[in-house]
């Protein structure tokens, strides 16, 4: 399974949210490039950034701190947070980012996203992010209609490579990953499942890989010192 360490930009910091509020933001280091090299220097080969700041304002706002993180090398990152036109994901392509994370736009203009996967294949990849099952979209500020199941399978069907897939509930909690939830998704879907949102614990990956699913997000748990990221690579 691969291991995807978290870093989150908001005005430029490494910070967390709980549950994504905004309201509840820690900073954890000034530097994302800093803690990318500490990333590489653990052995990490991936990396899941997100711009919160764009996925609240709908545009790149962090892009050229991202471009900074890209530029170290050595490490495979996907990008998401405010991506919701064809330039911005060019503009991130074009930077050597591995993937680029759709969320609201495939949820909003879900033709635009087919677009996208005919264009650029499996570097393309969608964020689902649910709140009691439903889809939520704006930087987790806004809830739909959506059940979050039957727009991943919509995904699947469209050509979606790899689906990012954040239980909203236990995302920053610390309490562990929703195990049932994920299994269910990896058992209906043909596209390759990373699993986000507290996954917290050397159980977690090893329940998580166990069951086949292709990665998993790391965040406040390698921050808060619960989950050493040499340990969860090494798992």
């Amino acid at each position: 399974m691969q291991i995807f360490p978290a870093i989150d930009l908001k005005d430029q910091q490494v910070v967390r949210l709980t549950q994504g509020d905004f309201n509840q933001s820690t900073v954890y280091a000034h530097d994302p490039v800093e803690v990318a090299r500490d990333f590489i220097g653990l052995g990490a080969k991936n990396l899941h950034v997100i711009d919160l700041d764009g996925a609240r304002e709908g545009k790149t706002t962090n892009m050229a701190k991202i471009k900074e993180v890209v530029s170290l090398g050595g490490l495979f990152v996907q990008v998401g947070g405010g991506i919701r036109d064809e330039q911005s994901v060019d503009a991130y392509l074009e930077l050597g980012v591995g993937r680029v994370i759709l969320g609201t736009v495939a949820v909003e203009d879900f033709a635009f996203l087919e677009r996208m996967v005919k264009k650029h294949g499996e570097r393309i990849c969608v964020s689902v992010d649910a709140r009691d099952g439903k889809v939520s979209v704006r930087g987790w500020l806004q809830d739909s209609a959506l059940d979050a199941v039957e727009f991943c399978s919509k995904l699947d069907g469209a050509g979606v490579k790899t689906i990012i897939f954040t239980d909203i509930s236990r995302d920053g909690l610390l309490e562990g990953a929703n195990h049932e939830l994920y299994k269910i998704l990896n058992d209906k879907l043909t596209c390759d499942i990373i699993a986000a949102g507290g996954v917290s614990s050397m159980a977690d990956i090893k329940a998580l890989t166990e069951m086949g699913l292709h990665g998993a997000i790391i965040g406040k748990a390698l921050y808060e010192g619960k989950l050493q990221l040499a340990d969860a690579l090494g798992g």
